[in-house]
């Protein structure tokens, strides 16, 4: 009967020691949770405080860079003074630049 009573005795030892890495590591996983739910409730802080922030305005397109050119100048004084739609060859007329006109042997190709 001693036997049994030694063995009961180590048993109940084992067990002792399984319960006590058992409550070690729910120690450890309660620490980490509470981790996570601080990092969650960060997360939610930072997202209701997000969503509070007024819009910001609009953002003004760039202005459009126009080429500072002289001919460019011309070409749209050209346009400004007109009071009508016109042709390329009409601008080109009218800013003094003459065009070449097609003869035979350039459209018979």
């Amino acid at each position: 009967m001693g036997a049994v009573l030694v063995r009961l005795e180590e048993r109940e030892h084992e067990i002792a020691a399984q319960a006590e890495a058992a409550r070690e590591k729910i120690a450890e996983l309660t620490a980490l949770l509470d981790g996570f739910d601080t990092a969650a409730e960060e997360i939610r802080d930072t997202r209701k405080t997000l969503l509070e922030l007024p819009d910001p305005p609009p953002s003004e397109p760039p202005a459009a860079k126009l080429p500072d050119h002289p001919a460019y100048q011309q070409i749209m004084a050209v346009f400004a003074a007109a009071n009508a739609p016109l042709r390329a060859r009409a601008v080109c007329e009218a800013m003094g630049v003459e065009i070449a006109r097609p003869t035979a042997s350039t459209t018979s190709a």
